[in-house]
């Protein structure tokens, strides 16, 4: 895939504060430069990509202690505290009845838009998927099951994606409506959990994600991973398809997490936000967390939603 142009920076001027987080050092995984065919291949239980990937260490600062500084417009992300009245997020009619509507809510609560779209939700789990994932599918929907943790540095939406999906979502939901001004694509991120958790997620502060390489990653959603050249054989209408933003390794990237989440904390970050006056995306994955010798299985629950400002 084609490479993407680094868009320009917004300037990042770090709060002194930031400076005593504590750090830990850890590998992240950045896809390498170069040219080459980049794809996610999902089924499931199980998700591969295409092309080369390195890992990288990375200090990686823990949020948690000084949680209230981090502003979504700023930083790319927040952390917010929001009961739910899911009990068992392992009881898929449990979370189709309850969940999508309690984000919806809390997510004009937190952001001020006028409206807000849920377009569904994933469980993710660091515990072995391996007898889920060799499981025969047939038309496996990626949405409302139980995946790995994404292992790699991404925003799950690249522009041309998002900005067809905000189309999308507000002309079938909001067909007579006036239009809008400005959307926001975020993921919605609560682990259940108990803390500490073996692979906790890390986000990128929007501002520092400029630079390096950019690659589109198109997703590919399967009953069962092609094999060989089939794998980046070509594909008719690519460029239009449902693809992620993935990085190269960036030493000006400054990473976070929040360790020690309870199952009231949620995370709020940007896809992909229309105002580019703002921080507009987070890029983030899943590390192994090396500061806990006996951490717990990380279980997390994403929300994907579009919010419209008319």
């Amino acid at each position: 895939m084609a490479t993407a142009a680094a868009p320009q920076a917004v300037t990042a001027a770090f709060d002194p504060v930031e400076e005593d987080a504590r750090q830990v050092r850890a590998m992240i995984r950045f896809v390498d430069p170069g040219a080459f065919v980049t794809r996610r291949y999902v089924r499931a239980g199980a998700e591969i990509n295409t092309g080369t990937y390195s890992d990288h260490q990375v200090t990686i600062r823990d949020a948690m202690p000084i949680r209230d500084h981090f502003a979504l417009d700023v930083h790319g992300f927040c952390i917010a505290r929001q009961p739910t009245a899911v009990k068992d997020f392992h009881d898929k009619p449990e979370v189709d009845r309850l969940y999508e509507r309690e984000v919806e809510e809390h997510i004009r609560q937190l952001t001020g838009a006028d409206k807000v779209v849920a377009r569904g939700w994933m469980v993710r789990t660091s515990a072995d998927l391996s007898g889920r994932a060799e499981a025969r599918t047939e038309n496996y929907q990626h949405t409302g099951g139980i995946q790995p943790p994404a292992g790699e540095a991404h925003v799950d939406l690249d522009t041309g994606t998002a900005q067809r999906m905000a189309a999308f979502t507000y002309k079938k939901h909001f067909p007579d409506g006036p239009g809008y001004k400005r959307f926001l694509i975020t993921s919605y991120w609560r682990t259940f959990s108990p803390p500490p958790q073996d692979v906790p997620l890390a986000l990128c502060d929007g501002r520092t994600s400029f630079g390096g390489e950019e690659k589109s990653n198109t997703l590919f959603i399967v009953d069962e991973f092609p094999e060989g050249a089939a794998l980046t054989a070509q594909v008719e209408g690519e460029e239009k398809m449902i693809a992620a933003s993935i990085f190269s390794h960036n030493p000006a990237m400054r990473w976070w997490y929040f360790s020690n989440m309870q199952a009231d904390d949620v995370l709020l970050f940007k896809f992909h936000d229309s105002d580019h006056s703002v921080t507009w995306r987070c890029p983030h994955t899943a590390f192994h967390d090396p500061s806990f010798a006996h951490a717990n299985i990380r279980e997390s629950i994403e929300v994907r939603s579009v919010a419209f400002w008319e």
